[in-house]
């Protein structure tokens, strides 16, 4: 770590054509300031990573280089879902950056941030994890459900930042760090506070989406979050053990005082049971995936002009 190191933004972009033109401006005029600023070296890039794009992302990051060396472009052979394309990203810049920092490019994430994350780099972190301040423009039910969701991650023993999502800074040595970590079922979230490096957060105030949709309807959040709590912790499987020792104990006092609720019993015991499989089963899966040793992501094409 040194005085104005080469700093590289990764920026996973999956059918961003209505936001990129906006994100790459933003973007640029912050990194140019901290250059000037002599706050990061003259090197540093802005990395776009296309996740499989089926409208023109790619060309637009294609042309974004060819007009200006700041931006950088990586290629996807397919989409492989946003955090196989933030792994991809960080890792294919690993060797080319002393520090690098991984944002949406939906531009919710507070681009002024990055002026305080690299305060706490400066001052000796490798890791430093952007959080929302505040959820005040969020709805009801969004904001219940996303605090929710890192209380129930806790409660599972997963280790989670709480209102972290994946604007973070990281330097070279923590990104060797994770390098470490070969499991092909990814939830960064989780995985990054295991590296262990000395590490701060930085508060900041989430925005609303410039342009087009969000990638991360409900659906996709449970979804999302039943990989990250199964992909972490076992204590799932640990919970069906609890959950069967009690269903036992009704199932005792049913046979002693509650005959006429057999036919009940019968249902709520076999969908339980159908729950348990599920459960086991995901783990299973998990398993069969690992054991295959798939490659989490193919670089089909890395444009980057080597730095000053």
């Amino acid at each position: 770590m040194g005085i104005c190191d080469v700093l590289y933004i990764v920026v996973p972009s999956y059918n961003e054509k209505d936001v990129l033109p906006e994100t790459a401006k933003r973007l640029k005029e912050k990194v140019n300031s901290l250059i000037y600023g002599k706050k990061i070296a003259p090197g540093s890039r802005i990395v776009f990573v296309n996740d499989g794009s089926v409208d023109s992302t790619w060309e637009i990051i294609k042309e974004l280089h060819a007009n200006d060396k700041l931006f950088s472009g990586i290629n996807l052979s397919c989409n492989r879902g946003h955090q196989n394309a933030l792994l991809a990203g960080l890792m294919t810049v690993m060797n080319c950056a002393d520090v690098s920092i991984s944002m949406d490019a939906d531009l919710q994430d507070d681009i002024n941030a990055v002026d305080k994350m690299l305060d706490k780099y400066y001052d000796g972190c490798d890791i430093v994890y952007g959080v929302r301040s505040k959820r005040d423009k969020d709805t009801f039910f969004k904001r219940a459900t996303a605090e929710g969701f890192y209380k129930f991650m806790e409660l599972m023993g997963a280790k989670v930042i709480f209102n972290h999502a994946d604007y973070r800074l990281m330097s070279k040595r923590a990104l060797e760090g994770l390098k470490e970590f070969e499991e092909v079922n990814l939830f960064l979230r989780g995985l990054i506070p295991m590296i262990g490096y000395k590490s701060a957060t930085v508060e900041y105030e989430r925005g609303e989406r410039f342009a087009g949709e969000s990638k991360y309807p409900l659906r996709k959040m449970l979804a999302f979050a039943f990989e990250g709590i199964t992909s972490l912790t076992i204590m799932p499987i640990r919970l069906i053990g609890f959950v069967g020792a009690i269903v036992m104990g009704i199932g005792v006092f049913m046979l002693l005082f509650g005959a006429g609720l057999i036919l009940s019993s019968v249902w709520f015991i076999g969908g339980l049971q159908l729950l348990c499989i599920r459960i086991i089963g995901e783990y299973l899966g998990k398993t069969y995936m690992e054991t295959k040793a798939r490659p989490k992501f193919i670089v089909e094409e890395f444009i980057n002009i080597p730095g000053d």
